[in-house]
């Protein structure tokens, strides 16, 4: 619902009991029957004893300073999603004309009868973000970096396409009138229509991309490092007619991208900026110019590698250092899985390329992405513990139940794997040096 705004149901609650704004006896009670409920009514107490505190205290001037400094995208998200809950959690779409077009009488009149509610949400966007401020804190000190996503679209329904439509191709009634996807690809035949409105590029470039440069300072608050989901995006979108249900009948349309990210770096300090490129697909030369333009590091899958002959950039021996190598991505299937599924001839190929790095899969691609010279190499947590299919992430273009399912447990933790790993980083210099984010 914002591309700003954190999640309240991962607010720690033991965190707000330690400020003595809600009483500890409410972690006691029983939260199987509906956790989401329980979560949300306590943080409608521990607002309440807020609230309830006579004196100034530091918290108290942390929340204004944090509500001061975010007003850029906090307002309008806090009187969103008030007025979302107001009227049944329905799309801001099928809301009353006055209220979905930003009628400012109707506005202000919102904004005086829901003041408790909008208040509130505004608070639990403070918590959320001093205890993410905490965690980052605490990783900072170990030498542990944060490395965010940004996905490069928003939801139709969202606080920010409500509140800028003009920054997006919607007809009359806030309804996208072309969505976002991608053509068919090795994912899905019939390409992904993820539905997303597409944007208005010319009314952004108008005033300088504002509403992105605003979305970029929020991530960079949050991570040390940050993806940019579909980065081809900027350099050219598929877009596909609303009424159409797959994307196969979509089309390139040509994005600002260069002078976006020029913009970027200009609001930003000027030389560089702590992001990665997600550059898979169907990528273009002049995609590939536009990165190393701006020195973005892109990725490499080794899962890609070992079809197409020898001029397949994931090939090993084509990696070069500005590049995030991975075994696979929350996209892929586990490296056990993948090479499970291959044919003999196959396997031999993959085999051939690996022979150096030894035979217990999925051992040998982790090997392979700690020897390679791209900067930074990121092992999902499935290919460490050599799970299968059962515990692969996603599938593209599906609405799989099992989609984001999965979760890590300690006990799935092998004592010798800390050790395994470290082996690797020392062997191939991964290791010994406070970690740094690709410029």
């Amino acid at each position: 619902m914002s591309a700003h705004a954190g999640d309240p149901l991962l607010i720690s609650l033991e965190w707000l009991v330690e400020r003595g704004w809600l009483p500890a006896d409410v972690l006691r009670r029983n939260r199987d029957n509906d956790p989401r409920a329980f979560r949300l009514s306590a943080l409608r107490q521990a607002f309440l004893g807020f609230k309830c505190e006579l004196e100034e205290t530091y918290y108290r001037r942390q929340f204004r300073v944090f509500c001061r400094d975010n007003a850029y995208w906090l307002d309008d998200y806090a009187l969103y999603a008030a007025l979302r809950s107001a009227f049944g959690n329905q799309p801001w779409q099928s809301w009353p004309v006055g209220f979905r077009d930003r009628d400012p009488s109707t506005l202000a009149e919102a904004r005086w009868r829901l003041a408790w509610v909008i208040e509130r949400i505004r608070f639990e966007q403070f918590v959320f973000f001093r205890q993410w401020e905490e965690i980052r804190r605490h990783a900072s000190c170990r030498g542990v970096l944060l490395f965010g996503d940004m996905p490069i679209f928003v939801a139709a329904d969202s606080a920010e396409v409500w509140a800028d439509r003009e920054n997006f191709d919607l007809d009359d009634g806030g309804e996208p009138r072309v969505v976002a996807g991608v053509p068919p690809d090795y994912f899905s035949a019939t390409g992904q229509r993820w539905g997303n409105p597409h944007y208005n590029w010319g009314r952004m470039q108008e005033d300088g991309f504002q509403w992105w440069i605003n979305r970029l300072k929020t991530h960079l608050e949050l991570y040390d490092l940050l993806r940019i989901d579909h980065f081809r995006g900027f350099e050219a979108y598929w877009e596909i007619p609303a009424d159409q249900q797959t994307a196969i009948n979509g089309c390139w349309v040509k994005a600002p991208g260069r002078e976006l990210l020029a913009a970027f770096y200009q609001a930003f300090g000027g030389t560089s900026l702590p992001l990665v490129a997600e550059n898979l697909g169907i990528i273009t030369e002049e995609v590939e110019a536009m990165r190393h333009a701006f020195g973005i590091p892109g990725m490499l899958i080794l899962q890609f590698a070992f079809d197409g002959g020898p001029g397949n950039p994931y090939l090993p021996a084509n990696h070069t250092e500005n590049n995030v190598v991975y075994t696979g991505t929350h996209d892929n299937d586990t490296t056990a899985s993948w090479y499970g599924g291959l044919s003999d001839d196959q396997k031999r190929g993959v085999d051939d390329q690996l022979k150096d790095f030894g035979n217990d899969v999925p051992w040998p691609l982790i090997a392979c992405a700690f020897a390679s010279p791209a900067r930074l190499a990121v092992i999902p947590m499935q290919d460490l513990l050599a799970l299968g299919g059962e515990a692969r992430m996603n599938t593209p273009g599906t609405m799989s139940p099992a989609n984001w399912r999965w979760r890590f447990d300690w006990s799935q933790l092998d004592k010798g794997l800390g050790q395994r790993i470290e082996t690797l980083a020392r062997r191939y210099l991964r290791a010994g040096a406070k970690p740094q984010a690709p410029q």
